[in-house]
C-alpha cells in the first residue's frame, strides 16, 4: 500500500510539472490521503470515502480563491451541513455491494417477525406510524408488507459476508456492529448473521426497498475483569481480543440491522477460565479488521 501511495505521489508531481498547479484538482489532493485512511479505517468500502466531498460543489469555488468566505456562502454551507448531519439512514440507501445466493423469494413473515419489523420501521421513520395487517395502530398507519426476500450472503465492496442460512459460509457470518446502550454509551457488539433480507414498504405511494440483516447478538459479560481478560497492564482501550458469553440474547427488534451498519468480521474462539471450583466457557472475539460502517 505504501508503494502504491508513493507512485501516486509521483504521478501527481508529474501532472503538476507538465500541466501546472491549476490541474491539481481537489480529488487529486484527496487521493493522497487514501493510504492513511486505509490504515486508519480499514478497507475503503467500509466507510464513506470522504464525506466532506458532498459539500465540495458549494465550497470548492471559494477554497480555490484567495478571498475569504462571504457571509452568504457561510450561511448556505452551515444549513447544508446541518441537513447532512441530521439526515437519518434508513436501509434503503444504496451500498457498494449486492445480496447473493442462496436465496428464497416471497417468504411470509412470522407474527413475531412482523412485530419486530413494525418496531424497526417506527424507530427508523419517526414521521410515520406503521402496523402489521389487522394489527392495532394510530389512524393512517402504514401497513407493512408481510413478505420478504431472504439471502444467504451479501457482498459489501470486495468482501462477502455469510450467514447461518448457508452452511458453506458460516465462518464469515460472525460480525461486529455498534449500539447505543441504555446508559448512553456506545459499545461494539459481536453477533452471528442468521440471514440477509430485502423488505419493501410503501412510503408516499412509492416503494422503498430496504437492505437488512437478521443477527443474533452474543450476551455481554458483566465483569470487566473477564471481558478484558487479555488486556495488559489494565489498558482496556488497547485490548483487541475480548471475552463474551457464548449464549445469544433473546430475539428482539435489535436483531434487525442495516447492512450499512456492519463494521466487519471476527473470528470466534471458545476459551475457558478455570478456578478451583469450576471452569466457565466464554467466546473470545478476535476482530479481523477494524472498519467503519457505511453512513
Amino acid at each position: 500500500m505504501n508503494e502504491a501511495h508513493q507512485r501516486l505521489v509521483e504521478v501527481i508531481k508529474l501532472i503538476e510539472t507538465h500541466y501546472g498547479r491549476d490541474m491539481i484538482t481537489p480529488n487529486l489532493h484527496l487521493s493522497l490521503h487514501l493510504c492513511e485512511c486505509a490504515h486508519d479505517f480499514g478497507p475503503l468500502y467500509a466507510f464513506w470515502y470522504f464525506s466532506f466531498e458532498r459539500v465540495n460543489s458549494m465550497l470548492v469555488g471559494s477554497l480555490l480563491e484567495t478571498d475569504e468566505f462571504s457571509l452568504d456562502e457561510m450561511r448556505r454551507y452551515l444549513l447544508y451541513l446541518q441537513d447532512i448531519r441530521q439526515s437519518p439512514i434508513t436501509g434503503q440507501e444504496p451500498f457498494p455491494g449486492e445480496m447473493l445466493r442462496p436465496s428464497t423469494e416471497n417468504i411470509v413473515l412470522s407474527d413475531d417477525m412482523l412485530d419486530r419489523m413494525v418496531e424497526y420501521y417506527n424507530a427508523t421513520y419517526e414521521m410515520y406510524n406503521f402496523r402489521k395487517p389487522f394489527g392495532e395502530g394510530p389512524e393512517g398507519s402504514i401497513v407493512i408488507n408481510v413478505k420478504m426476500n431472504k439471502f444467504g450472503r451479501c457482498r459489501i465492496g470486495s468482501e462477502i459476508f455469510g450467514s447461518s442460512m448457508s452452511s458453506r459460509h458460516v465462518n464469515s457470518s460472525f460480525i461486529l456492529a455498534k449500539f447505543v446502550t441504555s446508559d448512553g454509551e456506545v459499545d461494539c457488539y459481536p453477533g452471528q448473521i442468521q440471514y440477509f433480507f430485502k423488505h419493501t414498504i410503501n412510503l408516499q405511494n412509492q416503494s422503498a426497498e430496504h437492505f437488512l440483516a437478521y443477527v443474533r447478538w452474543y450476551q455481554h459479560v458483566a465483569s470487566s475483569d473477564v471481558r478484558y481478560y487479555f488486556s495488559s497492564d489494565d489498558e482496556h482501550e488497547t485490548c483487541t481480543v475480548k471475552l463474551w458469553r457464548s449464549k445469544f440474547y433473546h430475539e428482539s427488534r435489535d436483531c434487525i440491522i442495516l447492512v450499512h451498519h456492519i463494521l466487519g468480521q471476527f473470528i470466534p474462539v471458545k476459551y475457558k477460565i478455570s478456578d478451583r471450583r469450576n471452569a466457565v466457557e466464554y467466546l473470545a472475539i478476535n476482530p479481523i479488521n477494524r472498519k467503519y460502517h457505511i453512513k
